[in-house]
């Protein structure tokens, strides 16, 4: 997948990121409430596919996954109708400690075998 950057030429892509990451911006104090933080990484106009990651206390929150559906891609599908999909990750270099003292977010250890 091809993901558009800021600095593309073309009006209609400039546009639609600048729609979609006033949305983020939007979200963003909601996600810091709890310690993490929310940050676009593409978007492709033509395709409808937006990128977003969770950072921060999110790296460890056992609803991270449920933010990104139920908030977060709910949001932006809702508001922008031609956004077909929204891709989300969580940046997972936070360890235990940085991510405890970032907020409210619930520690779920990773197992490692």
């Amino acid at each position: 997948m091809t993901i558009a950057t800021e600095t593309t030429d073309s009006s209609l892509d400039s546009e639609r990121y600048a729609e979609v990451a006033a949305l983020v911006e939007m979200m963003r104090p909601a996600v810091q409430a709890d310690g993490g933080d929310l940050s676009l990484l593409g978007v492709d106009a033509v395709g409808g596919v937006v990128e977003v990651q969770l950072k921060g206390s999110c790296s460890s929150c056992a609803i991270s996954s449920v933010t990104l559906q139920a908030g977060i891609e709910r949001i932006i599908k809702g508001r922008l109708k031609w956004v077909n999909e929204v891709v989300g990750s969580v940046d997972e270099s936070a360890d235990f400690e940085e991510s405890v003292s970032l907020g409210r977010g619930g520690y779920i250890p990773r197992k490692t075998y």
